[in-house]
């Protein structure tokens, strides 16, 4: 029931007043039912407005949508995992030999579900590296050839996601306790995640991302602190710092986090939700989880963030393959629409296939059709003014009809 608030069930009881007072003072003059119902609808909302054509019958094919036949306009959120197949935790981890062989995947790796040579393998999200200085790669000076790759990296996350008066990206400094650091690192070097833009789609939802690592030194799962923190709000959108902890997940328990630095004092990294993206501290990862993922120290000529003879990047990989499992899941605001197909015992109990008939006359096949017809609804098309078809509903299962039923389906459109 639609409830007319404040002074506008005043206003509307006056335009009916005026309406019906007009209409006595002209003989003659029936009411117009029409009339009322557009007077009282224009103080309803959407998905409240009443209709006069309710018991309007249908002889064709086509039946047209009444105002209480429709409600548009919603919004759901909906969440599901990014990963392949909408799943929330990815477990295995391959790269691209001709990547890896490639210049660029010296400095930048593309992260598979499967080996590339199997149908089901899709790029998932890829590795960066990025530095301030442009260390971990070769300067013009010392090749010629060089395009400054992890300089270019920084400056370019730098870009997207800082506003024009930081300087630096900044994670947690203090000691690895479960408070919340007060003071800031600058981090002057960085590895990126970058999520697939097609998985993510509007925005990866915090408090459901875990990153689990892996390495000589020890393990190390990461979540953000969306449990203790609101986050900050950046040109970018939300960001938070990232943690160790668990998810807890199938548990009665919620999220936990362990420290909010690793064992050298600095926080883990950060986490763009809203831009898929996640940066993550080398020095913090050195001393946590592999020594061999430190920040560079320099720059070398035809070496790419090297240690030994194996890129930064690639390290990481390992470690997230070691670790094997990165759990994360997107959310999105779904518009919706409802449409409510009506077929009173009236209408439909007819069928336009040609089996129906026969004969040159059109005569009924059976002579039960004319008397007792029945019909079985398996699809419904909704059509637009001039009659094209725009989408198709398909029933789980057909639904009988006859002159005795009445059936209403729900039609769901998401867009």
């Amino acid at each position: 029931m639609a409830v007319i608030r404040d002074n506008r069930g005043a206003l509307l009881a006056s335009n009916l007043s005026q309406y019906l007072a007009g209409a006595a003072n002209t003989a003659g003059t029936p009411v117009d039912t029409n009339e009322l119902v557009r007077i009282v609808n224009q103080f309803l909302g959407t998905g409240e407005q009443i209709s006069s054509d309710i018991t309007t019958i249908s002889n064709g094919i086509y039946k047209k949508f009444g105002t209480i036949d429709k409600v548009t306009n919603r919004t759901e959120i909906v969440t599901s995992g990014i990963w392949s197949g909408d799943t929330g935790s990815l477990a295995d981890f391959y790269t691209s030999s001709i990547q890896l062989n490639s210049s660029t995947g010296k400095y930048y790796l593309d992260v598979y579900n499967d080996v590339t040579s199997s149908e089901s393998s899709e790029i998932q999200f890829s590795i960066a590296y990025g530095d301030v200085n442009g260390y971990g790669a070769p300067t013009v000076n010392q090749d010629d050839n060089s395009t400054q790759p992890s300089k270019a990296t920084y400056n370019q996350y730098k870009n997207i996601l800082l506003d024009s008066s930081d300087a630096y990206f900044s994670v947690y400094s203090g000691s690895a306790t479960s408070s919340a650091a007060t003071a800031t690192h600058d981090l002057t070097s960085f590895y990126a995640i970058n999520i697939n833009r097609a998985r993510y789609k509007e925005r990866l939802d915090p408090g459901n991302i875990s990153i689990k690592l892996s390495g000589s030194v020890g393990e190390v799962v990461l979540i953000d602190d969306s449990l203790d923190s609101d986050g900050l709000v950046s040109a970018s959108g939300r960001v938070y710092n990232l943690v160790s902890g668990s998810l807890n997940i199938g548990s009665a328990l919620t999220a936990s986090i362990e420290n909010v630095t690793a064992l050298n004092g600095q926080g883990y990294g950060l986490f763009y939700p809203d831009m898929g993206i996640i940066l993550l501290n080398p020095n913090a990862l050195s001393a946590s989880v592999d020594g061999n993922l430190m920040t560079a120290a320099g720059s070398t000529s035809n070496q790419y963030h090297q240690s030994g003879s194996v890129s930064g990047s690639l390290k990481l990989f390992d470690a997230l393959k070691k670790g094997a499992d990165f759990q994360a899941r997107r959310t999105e605001n779904v518009s919706t629409s409802h449409y409510f197909v009506r077929a009173n015992n009236r209408e439909f109990n007819f069928s336009n296939n040609p089996t129906f008939v026969s004969g040159s006359v059109g005569a009924f096949a059976q002579p039960l059709f004319e008397r007792d017809p029945k019909v079985y609804i398996t699809t419904v098309g909704l059509y637009d003014d001039a009659n094209e078809l725009l989408a198709v509903a398909k029933t789980s299962q057909p639904i009988e009809k006859s002159f005795d039923k009445e059936i209403a389906i729900k039609v769901k459109l998401d867009f």
